[in-house]
């Protein structure tokens, strides 16, 4: 047995974010507070309650702001306004109001590397002549000559392609009709990406943040915080960008992500007024199966020994992680300290190694960073050890409390990914042809992932419905789909939408209770479909219930709380033996083994299980079984 000495100290910051518990609503998906099948603030005041007695500490919200809805709201067409779908400003400050009066701090997201094509400034900007100051907030660009000093503009202004796949660059129309100048966006052709080298972008975000700190947020989660800045020259690049790391092993995808150029855009795909879209038809999706999705469709299994994984991070584009970067969290911190109540910034940044990572928390930018090394290590002790040392070793090295996620609105559950054949691969979404988790499986190495996740020395995320056990839905149809990913690839990247279906809270009401916070008495159906399995998974059916997921997070919580974990000590236990499946460590008064191997581990002399994953827990407390995990004490 081999392992890395590692100890940390117990973290001397007393500020509430260093060893908070966020839990992430995706509001369009939490409570739907008024029965039209979209999830709103209202329903999450309803349901402050619920996450109060979980036990969590704050809530981070995705975007609710004013949005055409091309991404899920990840579209901001005004960062100040409440998008009609999930409420009103009136209703936010409610909303506000109630969580802090439970003691809970609210996160909110920020979308700062692009805009909507319908935000005011890209509609003057469309309007405008080239080169003019409305056109300098976004990265227009002049178009290649097909014919070198033709004058046509006809190729884009690099190669680069989109995250969510096709092009990067879109070209724009005259006001006499004639082809004009190129804009750039990194995701969908409805989301510009905004150019940071103009003041006026620097002081226009300036003051979105001061907005919603003036009425009383704590904090932001910064959308895409390693994009913004882009390389002088904008120059060519052959690599491949993603936002989420991806395996062709994990199911069906032939060709990287990002590589392909014919596209169906979402928002025209979904026109009908229905809600459920045309998209299936303008793909062909009516038989769209395995085998129309290009050569080797199919399950994880088949392509497993044969493909690599992609790589997002490698080589390095000249759109992520530029240094350029920093000066502008720097700024944003100097925003942040003018204000009390430790106001904090935590980054979406899809960086490695950790090391770069760390840059982003120094002690002049942002407070946190997600620690996606840990999300993507998968059930698998070595490579968990491995991810839990560099985050920890790196977080020190600038005095930043580290952060644990597991999941979160852009990825596969993990209680899905878990109950892969390779419960290490991430496949980009799911669908009924790909293959299907063993999903008692994964929830049993979930529910243990988490109670290594809640022990560990720093700030720790939820995603909502985790606390269920909720799997992703891989059987969505793909008329239901409406992730811009599932169009722009034609359906070779499945995409989010499986990860965020809306809750379930009453497993015999309709829509499993999505609306019982509403007062209608016939509400609509969620946006999305949900699976069969959540009538089971339902919060009503837990609540109360010895050996459910939600009151083994209820207790872990507890426990996390009790015996200050988040800001405890850390150092590798004499059982650690990640070569054998074994993850084991101190943190305080606490022992915590994981197994992930395939035989029982025996809890150490002078040891007592206080809590374990394993559903009928108690059973034989001088070991820790198969795919478990357990908080021990002395005694």
């Amino acid at each position: 047995m081999t392992h890395r000495p590692i100890t940390t100290p117990a973290s001397e910051t007393a500020a509430w974010w260093a060893h908070a518990v966020v839990y992430q609503i995706y509001p369009r998906s939490f409570s739907d507070g008024n029965g039209d099948g979209m999830g709103d603030l209202p329903g999450v005041t309803a349901r402050l309650p619920y996450l109060q007695q979980l036990g969590v500490d704050a809530v981070w919200l995705s975007p609710f702001y004013r949005s055409p809805q091309a991404d899920g709201g990840y579209d901001v067409a005004d960062y100040r306004q409440v998008d009609p779908a999930f409420g009103t400003l009136a209703d936010f400050d409610s909303m506000l109001d109630e969580a802090h009066s439970r003691g809970l701090k609210v996160i909110v997201d920020l979308v700062p590397n692009h805009t909507s094509d319908e935000h005011v400034w890209f509609q003057e900007a469309l309007a405008a002549e080239p080169g003019s100051a409305a056109r300098e907030r976004y990265m227009f660009r002049p178009g290649k000559d097909e014919v070198p000093g033709s004058g046509d503009g006809n190729i884009a202004p690099n190669n680069w392609k989109s995250i969510f796949g096709g092009p990067a660059w879109t070209r724009t129309t005259n006001a006499d009709g004639s082809p004009g100048d190129w804009y750039l966006h990194l995701f969908d052709t409805k989301q510009p990406d905004l150019n940071w080298e103009n003041p006026e972008v620097w002081e226009e975000m300036r003051s979105v943040l001061r907005f919603w700190l003036d009425r009383g947020v704590d904090g932001f989660r910064v959308d895409v915080a390693h994009g913004m800045v882009k390389e002088a020259g904008l120059p060519d690049w052959e690599g491949v960008a993603a936002m989420v790391e991806g395996s062709a092993e994990a199911a069906h995808v032939t060709d990287p992500p990002g590589a392909h150029g014919e596209t169906v855009e979402p928002h025209t795909a979904h026109a009908s007024p229905s809600g459920a879209g045309s998209g299936a038809a303008d793909l062909g999706a009516g038989d769209l199966g395995a085998g129309d999705l290009g050569a080797g469709a199919g399950s994880g299994a088949a392509m497993g020994s044969e493909h690599e994984p992609v790589s997002p991070l490698y080589p390095p584009s000249p759109f992520f992680d530029q240094d350029g970067v920093h000066d502008i969290y720097r700024d944003w911190n100097r925003v942040l300290a003018g204000y009390d109540g430790d106001r904090m910034l935590v980054a979406e940044a899809w960086v490695e190694p950790a090391e770069r990572l760390a840059r982003y928390i120094r002690p002049d930018e942002m407070q946190q960073a997600f620690n996606f090394d840990f999300l993507l290590a998968g059930w698998d002790a070595q490579r968990m050890a491995v991810a839990i040392e560099d985050s920890l070793e790196a977080a020190a090295s600038v005095g930043a409390p580290s952060t644990w996620v597991l999941s979160n609105h852009d990825t596969v559950r993990h209680p899905s990914r878990f109950g892969l054949q390779n419960p290490t691969t991430f496949p980009k979404g799911i669908a009924a042809e790909d293959e299907q988790p063993d999903a008692a499986l994964g929830l049993a190495r979930a529910r243990a992932a988490t109670l290594v996740s809640l022990a560990l020395p720093g700030s720790a995320y939820i995603y909502q419905g985790e606390e269920l056990g909720l799997p992703e839905h891989t059987t969505l149809p793909a008329e239901a789909r409406q992730d811009p990913t599932f169009f722009r690839t034609n359906g070779i990247e499945r995409g989010r939408d499986g990860c965020r279906v809306p809750l379930p809270w009453k497993s015999e009401a309709p829509g499993y209770g999505f609306a019982e916070a509403s007062a209608a008495q016939d509400p609509a159906a969620p946006w999305l479909p949900q699976p069969e399995s959540f009538e089971y998974l339902a919060a009503d059916r837990q609540d109360g219930v010895k050996g459910s997921t939600l009151e083994l997070y209820r207790s872990a919580l507890t426990a996390r709380r009790s015996h200050g974990l988040g800001s405890g000590t850390f150092c590798w236990a004499d059982n650690h033996d990640p070569e054998l499946g074994v993850l084991a460590f101190h943190n305080r008064d606490v022992l915590v083994v994981a197994n992930t191997g395939a035989e029982p581990t025996p809890v150490p002399d002078g040891y007592r299980v206080a809590l374990s994953s394993a559903e009928e827990s108690g059973a034989d407390e001088a070991v820790v079984g198969p795919n478990s995990a357990a908080y021990l004490v002395a005694g």
